[in-house]
């Protein structure tokens, strides 16, 4: 069904675009922002933190993706996220 590192998958591997129970969306990159799936426990852990204090500096409550923006190149990301695997 889905394809990606433990943990977490990329939206596009999915064939419904509804989020399952226990994860939530983010938007990664720099040019071209892609949609990850992420666990809710990452938000339990002090790099994810951080990704997260990041988000909130650079776009404040205001996020232009509609939902969470990560302000991070997308191969610095799930290097981070792979670490918490």
């Amino acid at each position: 069904m889905a394809f990606g590192l433990p943990g977490f998958v990329h939206e596009a591997a999915l064939k419904s675009t509804t989020i399952p129970k226990g994860f939530f969306a983010v938007y990664v990159g720099e040019d071209h922002r892609k949609r990850y799936i992420v666990p809710l426990s990452y938000q339990n852990e002090p790099v994810f933190q951080e990704l997260l204090r990041l988000a909130e500096e650079e776009f404040g409550y205001e996020q232009p993706m509609g939902g969470l923006t990560i302000p991070c190149r997308e191969d610095v990301f799930i290097d981070l996220t792979s670490q918490l695997n």
